[in-house]
């Protein structure tokens, strides 16, 4: 088998030229895909979250309940100490004793006030703690709907196009091998600075079909030549004479 060296500069330009079109081809799936892909991964993302929100209301709700409870086990245990109180109140000696019982009994009662207070306000809190996790809950339900579409549709066009992405990405490296390799990485790093993804181009009525600028006649005498790569002087693109630009088809 051929070893890189032994291709010629016209080859090469050739494989750079057919591997750019099986590139532009791969661009234009992920295209198609859109921003279905980081769609889909922000969805899952806002899910994930949503559900560790809902969880941890879900435990505030429980915290706040066993607080209620702790509170009304408050309100019980006053109620029975002021009716042990009330009934030793009928059997005291004297003034000090009664009044010393009627004091433990006025404890117990505001004991029992403040409980019931605290009940009032933490079951306010609860309240509006599940008009959270309502909120939260439907929120979910909303996001995971959506996701169900962009995932069914981000499917359907990996789907559609899984063969034919194969078929590309075989064609491509077998393209990539009959190039050297600081060729190949001056290829990927020209495609990677324009969006369009162009870092080979032909010359087009006297200009680089990549920013348009104009080719001199002896440059593109050199380009028709194929003996050496050539570079758009204004914007870095590698460039190529049409005929040869035509001559690869990638179907």
């Amino acid at each position: 088998m051929a070893s890189v060296k032994e291709f010629s500069v016209e080859e090469k330009l050739t494989s750079l030229v057919r591997l750019q079109k099986i590139d532009s081809k791969l661009d234009e799936i992920q295209i198609l895909k859109g921003e279905l892909p980081m769609e889909v991964k922000d969805l899952e993302d806002e899910i994930e979250g949503l559900h560790a929100r809902q969880t941890r209301v879900e435990e505030e709700i429980n915290g706040i309940t066993e607080f209620i409870q702790q509170k009304k086990d408050g309100i019980t245990e006053a109620q029975s100490l002021i009716k042990k109180y009330e009934k030793q109140s009928e059997n005291v000696k004297n003034n000090r004793e009664f009044e010393a019982i009627n004091k433990e009994i006025e404890m117990q009662q505001l004991e029992e006030k403040l409980c019931e207070k605290h009940i009032k306000d933490a079951t306010e809190e609860i309240a509006e703690k599940a008009k959270q996790l309502e909120f939260a809950k439907k929120a979910v339900a909303t996001k995971e709907a959506n996701l169900s579409g962009k995932k069914a549709e981000l499917e359907k066009i990996i789907n559609e196009t899984e063969k034919e992405e194969k078929a590309y990405n075989k064609e491509a490296a077998e393209a990539r091998s009959h190039v050297d390799e600081r060729l190949l990485l001056s290829y990927d790093r020209i495609r990677k600075n324009y969006r369009n993804g162009l870092s080979v181009v032909p010359v087009e009525r006297d200009s680089c079909g990549g920013c348009f600028h104009a080719i001199p006649p002896q440059k593109q005498s050199e380009i028709k030549l194929r003996k050496k790569v050539m570079v758009c002087e204004n914007c870095g693109r590698i460039l190529v004479d049409s005929e040869l630009n035509d001559s690869v088809v990638v179907k």
